[in-house]
């Protein structure tokens, strides 16, 4: 090595080492004037490294650090624009903490370290206190006994009354909170007490924390609501008044469904079952009845087949098919199965008519209702019955809607079983918080009702498309009580089609507007305040059509007609909007983040938002307009495609966001510039908007699903006879109802076609079927059935479906929610979901867009970058 090349080395390394020195002085060092020189000094040797080192950089781990700090910079290559893209990546070097600990690189590992692992932090504020307060309060929030403050005797008047003017300073001293005006740096301060309030409560275990969080929250939601009502209205321009009425009624709209849902999920009761008695003679008769018009009889068959095998003295259950498709091939399964089948003449009033007829023609004391397509468990009435027989009152015991196939969201984005579908929230916490109001309605299946209740309100009604919801409510006003037992105890299919998806909801939004319409829950007799809000809540989610697209539109009236709906300076906006809505997001994460990850209600709603809106209109004036629709279950889906028709609004959307982020662009460069601020906050408004919309783009794309039996992953023992004797012990890891996959302990050389039985163990008692091999791959088999008997199919069906245990662990299978890895995994469904449009547009849009993102590709090579992942990369 010549001397030239090694003083460039030590010269090379003394400016890094200096750089890199430079940051620990800057991250130790406040925000003084130090913190300031520092930053210059910073900015001026990278730039001296920038301009005068050309020359291949040396292997040092001085340089790797380098090079993994600025990846997208070839130090010994400059290009011409390299300075801009090291500006952009410094900056965000300043702002992002980086961390090289866990890169496999060992040299920078080294250090890295001996930096302390702290290359670059900008915030350093004393959290080790904040932390130590944190476990104190956990410790006393745990450990703790309430202590009453003053000793209660409900015949002390002197009690009562220091309890009233209690009362009333909290009103006072609430309505002073949410009402005194703030300027913007009182404001400012009030909402950093408020976020740092929220993220030390967030981290306690319990439920007193988290009503913390919902005072917080409600606290930062009344704040913005009254300053919106106050403050933000322009009285002097009429489109801007009006156009700003209309967001605000929107607003109020979302504000009063927050609260509700609060309220409702405030104390979710997670009821336990109750034991029957010994004796089986004091067990009641039940009918159970399965309505079916038009679905496929091997769909039916399962059912039926899991009925015939539940835990009940078969003396005391009879099966009922009540089929409205007046079909002879299910009237002729239904007598070899050895069930009841009733046709009736009429189609009249659908599902509702259908087990209404069936009512008149059999006698059980209880009835239970399933779709044909949802399988019970053979523990289903063991768990369900106890309670009725404890409480003379009980009318419906209602159990949760659990399916083994994915729904068009899980399908189209591929993330079945990993991201908690549509239904989880509703099944998992909103009906376990109606139990505690006493609350819990009817969901047209997997429920039990007892006869005399029933029989009260004139059976199933049919004034309403929701027939099931509105029956219940009847029962509620009469005094009957009801009751929700959160396990899954049976399972069925999920809809196919994202059409047929919205068009089962189109049904459920035009219901429950009728009901609002024709037996008002907040009117009438009958039922406690309690009951009134969670059916009100109910209602109210499916009128959120008509807000969730003023939401998607809002921007643009500012963007396209200059109109300023929120009358209000940028910053007042951010400083009164966001506490509204962080503080929401981290509430609900923690009340639902077992059921449901933040934002994905968001793609659900902005889905459904324009199906629901017409009929759910069209029901609050004219409430007795709209047919009964049944949901398609079991199809297949022969090809990918794009539905271009369920997709229409959502396009229409798409275009006039994307209209309105033209104009904020064309108005930041060449607008006036004291409207800077008003329209980026309305570009980033219109850009969420996109992200969300490319959600509901992205599920329009229906994928291919040519199998017509879903497979059930899980994990069960099991045993392969072969032919020869010879006994192997495996794993299933699937099933479905044509076949199962398995696991064997060693590779065997099987052939395809092969035929073995397979042992199922079911109750201390093994059943075995006949199944031949359609592939084998190593220690892993594909075995296809073999035609079954009757009662083999019956056996099957409960060694695998009727099994409690699967659809139990699958509800524990989810994490809980984390809000910002789930805005990121939403947001990045978003931005996939127009290259899957593009790819199903036609070609001459593809090659436009195509010139567009080759320019895209171009501006995107001066974004910052993640070191870390980089560093890891490089090393894998």
């Amino acid at each position: 090595m010549s001397m030239y090349s090694g003083l460039n080395v030590i010269f090379k390394s003394w400016i890094v080492n200096t750089f890199f020195q430079q940051l620990k002085v800057y991250e130790h060092d406040g925000g003084g004037a130090s913190n300031r020189i520092g930053r210059f000094i910073l900015f001026i040797w990278f730039t001296f490294c920038f301009i005068f080192l050309k020359e291949k950089i040396n292997e040092t781990p001085s340089w790797k650090l380098l090079l993994l700090y600025y990846p997208q910079i070839n130090f010994a290559r400059p290009k011409v624009l390299d300075l801009l893209r090291f500006i952009v990546q410094s900056f965000w070097l300043l702002i992002v903490r980086q961390d090289l600990s866990n890169t496999n690189n060992v040299a920078v590992k080294n250090y890295s370290l001996r930096l302390n692992n702290k290359i670059v932090s900008v915030f350093h504020m004393p959290f080790e206190y904040l932390s130590l307060l944190v476990i104190w309060l956990e410790k006393k929030a745990s450990s703790s006994e309430s202590v009453p403050f003053v000793k209660k005797n409900k015949n002390d008047e002197l009690f009562n009354a220091v309890n009233y003017v209690l009362l009333f300073i909290v009103l006072l001293l609430i309505f002073l909170c949410f009402t005194v005006p703030f300027n913007l740096q009182a404001q400012t301060v009030f909402i950093i007490i408020l976020w740092s309030l929220a993220m030390m409560f967030r981290r306690m275990p319990g439920r007193f924390p988290t009503m913390l969080l919902i005072v917080l929250s409600l606290t930062a939601s009344c704040r913005y609501i009254w300053w919106r009502y106050t403050s933000t209205l322009n009285w002097d321009e009429p489109l801007a008044l009006v156009l700003g009425l209309i967001l605000l009624l929107a607003e109020t709209f979302a504000w009063v469904v927050l609260i509700l849902g609060y309220f409702q999920n405030i104390w979710p009761l997670n009821r336990k079952p109750a034991l029957l008695p010994v004796d089986t003679t004091l067990w009641p008769s039940i009918d159970l009845m399965i309505p079916t018009y038009n679905e496929d009889l091997d769909v039916v068959k399962a059912t039926v087949y899991a009925s015939l095998g539940v835990d009940w003295p078969k003396d005391k259950l009879n099966i009922y098919i009540l089929d409205d498709g007046k079909r002879d091939s299910f009237k002729k399964f239904a007598k070899e199965a050895g069930v009841h089948y009733i046709r009736r003449p009429l189609n009249n009033y659908a599902k509702a008519g259908n087990i209404n007829y069936a009512l008149e023609r059999s006698g059980g004391e209880y009835v239970a209702i399933f779709d044909c397509d949802h399988i019970p468990t053979r523990a289903f009435f063991q768990l369900t019955m106890g309670l009725f027989l404890n409480d003379p009152k009980l009318a419906l015991v209602q159990t949760p809607h659990h399916f083994f196939s994915p729904d068009p969201f899980e399908r189209n984005l591929s993330n079945f079983r990993d991201v908690p579908n549509e239904g989880s929230l509703f099944y998992g916490l909103i009906q376990d918080g109606n139990d505690l109001w006493d609350g819990t309605f009817f969901c047209g299946s997997c429920a039990v009702l007892r006869r005399k209740p029933l029989e009260e309100v004139g059976g199933i009604a049919v004034e309403t498309v929701t027939e099931d919801a509105h029956t219940s409510l009847r029962m509620h006003r009469l005094g009957y009580s009801s009751a929700y037992l959160k396990q899954p105890l049976s399972a069925g299919l999920a809809t196919e089609t994202l059409s047929a998806h919205v068009g089962q909801r189109i049904r459920w939004a035009r219901g429950m507007a009728q009901i609002f319409r024709v037996d008002n829950p907040l009117t009438g007799k009958g039922l406690k305040w309690q009951q009134r809000l969670c059916y009100a809540n109910a209602m109210l989610h499916f009128l959120s059509g008509i807000p969730r697209i003023i939401f998607l539109i809002a921007p643009l009236a500012f963007l396209l007609l200059h109109s300023y709906v929120i009358y209000a300076p940028a910053l007042a906006i951010v400083l009164y909007v966001l506490p509204h809505m962080v503080h929401a997001s981290i509430t609900n994460s923690r009340i639902q983040g077992d059921y449901r990850f933040s934002f994905w209600g968001e793609v659900y709603e902005t889905v459904l938002a324009w199906y629901i809106a017409r009929p759910t209109t069209i029901a609050l004036f004219a409430p007795h307009k709209g047919t009964f629709n049944v949901t398609a279950k079991g199809g297949l889906i022969h090809k990918t495609h794009y539905d271009w028709v369920i997709s229409k609004p959502y396009l229409a959307l798409v275009f006039l966001n994307i209209i309105g982020a033209g104009f904020g662009i064309y108005r930041l460069g060449w607008g006036p510039t004291d409207e800077i601020a008003t329209v980026i906050v309305n570009v980033l408004w219109t850009v969420y908007n996109l992200l969300i919309l490319g959600g509901a783009v992205a599920v329009a794309a229906e994928t291919k699903q040519i199998r017509k039996d879903h497979r059930v992953p899980v994990k069960i023992p099991m045993t392969i006879r072969l032919y020869s004797g010879h006994l192997l012990q495996a794993e299933m890891n699937d099933f479905s109802l044509g076949g199962i996959r398995v696991v064997i302990g060693q590779s065997l050389a099987l052939q395809q076609g092969q035929k073995l039985d397979i042992i199922l163990s079911r109750a201390d008692q093994e059943f075995i079927f006949p199944a031949k091999i359609t592939y084998s791959n190593g220690s892993t088999m594909g075995l296809q059935l073999e035609p079954l008997t009757t009662q083999q199919e019956v056996d099957y069906v409960q060694c695998t479906f009727a099994r409690a245990d699967t659809w139990t662990k699958w509800q524990q299978g989810y994490q809980t929610d984390k809000p910002l890895m789930s805005m990121k995994s939403v947001l990045k469904v978003g931005f996939n979901g127009y290259p899957s449009l593009l790819q199903h547009s036609p070609k001459p849009v593809v090659l436009i867009v195509q010139s567009f993102l080759k320019v895209g590709d171009f501006v995107g090579s001066f974004r910052p970058r993640n070191t870390l992942t980089r560093a890891n990369d490089n090393a894998n």
